[in-house]
């Protein structure tokens, strides 16, 4: 391996773990979207709701993204209401020309959480999302305690790895 290829492949996983880590003891910023509904929603209050809450970026076009949230839907968020009082909100980042498909999707697939449309990429861009699927994990507090992008099976239970913890500091 070259030198250059060695720097290179240095600054990209710095890169990583400085965005991985570098939202940590952040709060949600006051931006304001809307649901799959249209209803109006400033994600700052995920941060006020006194809750354990999993923010997930994803989009329609994006398939590790969709099998994550089903995988949590379908196997996990049930327990997780009920354990640990846990709240999932889905952000879409889909531009507006895929709009149209993000509700016939959401409610195709029975995803019992909220989601909602970063059109813009406002949110994204407040938190230094670069690639998706990005998952954040906000404590009791509102503060981001954890990050991770990308998935892969089997992430969602180092997720619910760290709820518990995070439930058994309440």
């Amino acid at each position: 391996m070259t030198y250059t290829m060695r720097v290179l492949l240095a600054s990209i996983f710095a890169f990583a773990f400085f965005t991985s880590y570098s939202q940590n003891g952040q709060t949600m910023p006051n931006i304001q979207l809307k649901d799959v509904s249209g209803k109006n929603i400033n994600t700052g209050d995920y941060s006020k709701n006194g809750k354990i809450t999993v923010v997930s970026f994803w989009a329609t076009w994006c398939t590790p993204c969709k099998k994550e949230l089903t995988n949590i839907n379908d196997n996990l968020l049930e327990d997780w209401k009920a354990k640990y009082g846990v709240v999932l909100v889905a952000v879409c980042t889909d531009n507006s020309r895929n709009v149209p498909k993000v509700k016939p999707y959401v409610s195709g697939q029975g995803w019992e959480f909220d989601c909602v449309m970063d059109i813009n990429e406002d949110l994204k861009r407040a938190l230094n999302v670069v690639t998706i699927p990005q998952t954040f994990l906000l404590d009791q507090n509102g503060k981001i305690v954890y990050s991770h992008n990308g998935y892969t099976e089997g992430d969602e239970f180092v997720l619910e790895e760290k709820i518990k913890e995070l439930a058994s500091k309440k």
